[in-house]
């Protein structure tokens, strides 16, 4: 499953290169991994309130191409890998209009409860496992 998320580059995501400073792309990953979360009607806060957290404990880019300001992006997010402890995600970010692919990366997060690692509860992984379809 790939879920997309437009973005339109806002002035202060550049830096005084005139280019999208490298560390928002990383916000932007979040910003898919949030909305492919959703599309599998799983809402953070509802797991935070469960005493769930989902900390990233990696996350890697490359950079291929920059982003300027008033560009649209498109945030291309997958799911890669899921287990009771942890998930890995993949995205790519390309320009619309000329579909380049400005960068590509991804992250793994894991299950936590208590400040330790944990194993995912049924309602929570069943519908994450749909993901990976």
């Amino acid at each position: 499953m790939e879920i997309k998320t437009i973005h339109r580059v806002k002035f202060f995501d550049t830096d005084t290169m005139g280019v999208v400073h490298h560390a928002n792309y990383i916000r932007w990953f979040e910003t898919g991994r949030v909305e492919f979360l959703r599309a599998l009607g799983i809402d953070l806060n509802e797991m935070m309130s469960d005493g769930i957290l989902f900390p990233i404990v990696e996350v890697d880019a490359k950079f291929h191409a920059p982003a300027k300001f008033d560009d649209v992006v498109e945030i291309v997010t997958s799911a890669e890998a899921l287990t009771k402890a942890k998930m890995k995600f993949n995205y790519v970010i390309r320009r619309c209009g000329d579909e380049k692919i400005l960068a590509e990366g991804n992250s793994t997060n894991v299950f936590t409860s208590g400040g330790k690692i944990c194993r995912l509860p049924e309602k929570y992984f069943s519908r994450l496992g749909k993901g990976l379809e």
